[in-house]
């Protein structure tokens, strides 16, 4: 694959310069700059179909659609390290406008898993949306506890997260 540069600093450092300053002036919130508790850190997981994220289905779907929908192989995007597949280009185009709003927390791993302190594969075909967000977890039954406490569990996901993102 071949990354196109513009001239110039690029993105990244602008960011985490600014990330910089922030922080050393205490103003900054850690969350916003994707560090800290941010569930958009570490590598996205792409175990089920490799090399592509939430299994080949379209994260933008859950939220227009109410449902998991498959991508098209023909119709993708790379993001933070993945491969993202989408049911049309309306879908990409809207994701690539706001991907933090659509890729799944925790990058896709287990949510429920994560609030353990552990990392386990998550299913497209089992989330939930929560306060505008994209979880996923392992299977029926750990959708069934993560179901029973989703505050509780996105608290302890978010605090374990960090280290568990760090560790991919």
């Amino acid at each position: 694959m071949t990354r196109k540069r513009s001239g110039g600093v690029s993105r990244r450092r602008v960011v985490l310069a600014a990330a910089a300053v922030l922080l050393a002036a205490g103003t900054a919130s850690a969350g916003w700059f994707g560090l800290g508790g941010s569930s958009d850190t570490g590598q996205v997981f792409t175990g089920i179909v490799e090399g592509v994220a939430v299994g080949g289905y379209d994260p933008v779907a859950y939220f227009t659609q109410g449902r998991p929908v498959e991508g098209s192989a023909q119709i993708t995007a790379e993001y933070r390290g993945a491969t993202w597949r989408f049911a049309s280009e309306a879908n990409r185009e809207t994701f690539l406008a706001e991907p933090e709003k659509y890729a799944p927390a925790y990058g896709g791993y287990c949510s429920w898993a994560v609030a353990q302190g552990k990392l386990a594969k998550g299913d497209p075909k089992n989330w939930d949306i929560v306060d505008g967000r994209l979880y996923l977890n392992y299977s029926d039954d750990i959708q069934s506890r993560w179901r029973k406490d989703i505050p509780g569990f996105i608290g302890k996901a978010q605090a374990n997260w960090p280290g568990l993102a760090a560790g991919n």
